[in-house]
């Protein structure tokens, strides 16, 4: 009598194992990054138990489809929760291949302050520049410091343009020097 009892029971379960769908054994499971986020944040998603390389997550509260990609079984990917999405639970459908899971996002309620500045901020690149000048600089030219700094300094490059051939040995005909002449002769 126990042996027609463990047979029974294998052929149940041999039955129902045979009979039920592959898909809801492998449903597509999501874990979203924060888990609850505000609306305009961004969101990581990652997809388990996926068979192909593709996946799609979908939902009222994001701007656009996340499309996931990764190796098989574990695909990732990234969307923005819409600005205007309303604080609360809202539906989310995985589609991956042949498989559809569904799941559901809870969006934080809206942040108190935003998180980038609302306009410009004035610093560097000139911004500031008529804050640290007493001078205002679009009204004055160079003033006499300056053109004397200036051809003080185109006289420096123009000696040097004369006597510095003459210290390395070039004569000014543009010929080369009794010693530069010696090292050519062999």
């Amino acid at each position: 009598m126990g042996s027609l009892r463990v047979t029974l029971c294998t052929a149940v379960l041999a039955l129902t194992a045979l009979t039920t769908p592959a898909a809801h054994a492998a449903d597509p499971g999501v874990s979203i990054r924060p888990q609850a986020p505000a609306p305009g944040g961004e969101v990581s998603l990652k997809v388990t138990g996926c068979p192909g390389r593709t996946a799609t997550v979908a939902s009222p509260a994001f701007v656009s489809d996340a499309r996931l990609t990764g190796s098989e079984g574990s695909l990732t990917g990234e969307t923005r929760v819409r600005t205007s999405a309303e604080p609360g639970s809202h539906a989310l459908t995985v589609s991956c291949g042949d498989l559809r899971g569904k799941g559901s996002i809870t969006v934080a309620t809206h942040p108190s302050a935003p998180a980038s500045p609302i306009a410009p901020v004035r610093a560097g690149g000139g911004g500031a520049a008529h804050l640290a000048s007493p001078v205002d600089a679009r009204t004055t030219g160079p003033g006499t410091a300056q053109a004397v700094t200036g051809l003080v300094l185109a006289g420096a490059a123009a000696l040097a343009v004369v006597l510095l051939p003459r210290a390395l040995g070039f004569a000014r005909s543009g010929k080369t020097s009794e010693a530069r002449r010696s090292r050519g002769r062999k």
